[in-house]
């Protein structure tokens, strides 16, 4: 047990040391530079002191939308690392202050996914914050237990059917060697679990798999695109493939 508490000590003095180091030197560079050069620099710390050790498999395509699986929060910090990748997140993260600053650093796109009416300025906010940076949707709508996917959403994809051929609709297939120990799921509270991973032993393994981009009738429109997505990232993994939903 004492063991226990040392190494969460550790790891939680590791990441009040690249917070106290990090966001003053992001303060400074966002004056006389870009916003966007440290926050990937930051998450990618954060995630090699909470444990994270990447390894990845093909190419991430700049300017590309990614369409990943979710297991934990841990596979922001490991996208934003591996690729400099931006984030859809669901609006209730913005309700806490501090959370929502740091957000906002790595220029997260805010939705609210159970108010059907808002689907038209989601697919807005969507189209806005495609750029030369990977855009990330999380089509399972929630983290899962890495067991089989969860049913892909598709009505984020609204945003890129005009675009499909243009914009690289990329399927992202996060691999964890323990996703059922790590992922955060079920009704577990998110602090419980950031305290579980920080307090745990060992290296938390993760294979990034980037597939290749949509082609051909997969880019017909939004559902081929999120059916297309949900297939290959469930033949990468192994795992089930669990029915669409709109």
């Amino acid at each position: 047990m004492r063991l226990v508490f040392v190494r969460s000590g550790v790891r939680w003095l590791g990441i009040l040391l690249v917070f106290l180091t990090i966001v003053p030197l992001h303060v400074l560079v966002s004056l006389v530079w870009r916003r966007d050069a440290v926050p990937p620099i930051f998450l990618g710390l954060m995630g090699r002191v909470a444990g994270l050790r990447i390894r990845t498999e093909g190419v991430p395509r700049q300017g590309a939308l990614f369409l990943a699986n979710h297991i934990s929060w841990l596979d922001i910090l490991a996208l934003a690392k591996t690729s400099r990748a931006i984030f859809v997140a669901h609006s209730g993260l913005a309700v806490h202050g501090g959370l929502k600053w740091l957000c906002d650093q790595n220029d997260t796109v805010f939705i609210t996914r159970d108010r059907r009416g808002s689907v038209a300025g989601q697919v807005e906010q969507v189209r806005a914050a495609l750029s030369d940076r990977p855009l990330v949707i999380f089509p399972e709508g929630t983290t899962d237990d890495g067991t089989a996917l969860l049913p892909f959403r598709s009505s984020l994809l609204s945003a890129v059917e005009p675009l499909a051929g243009q914009v690289p609709i990329q399927p992202v297939a996060l691999d964890y060697s323990d996703a059922a120990e790590i992922s955060w799921f079920g009704d577990e509270p998110g602090m419980a679990n950031v305290r579980r991973i920080l307090s745990r032993p060992g290296r938390i393994e993760l294979t990034i798999r980037f597939l290749e981009p949509l082609s051909g009738e997969a880019l017909a429109n939004r559902k081929t695109m999120t059916a297309a997505a949900q297939q290959a990232i469930a033949q990468a993994l192994r795992l089930p493939l669990a029915a669409q939903i709109p």
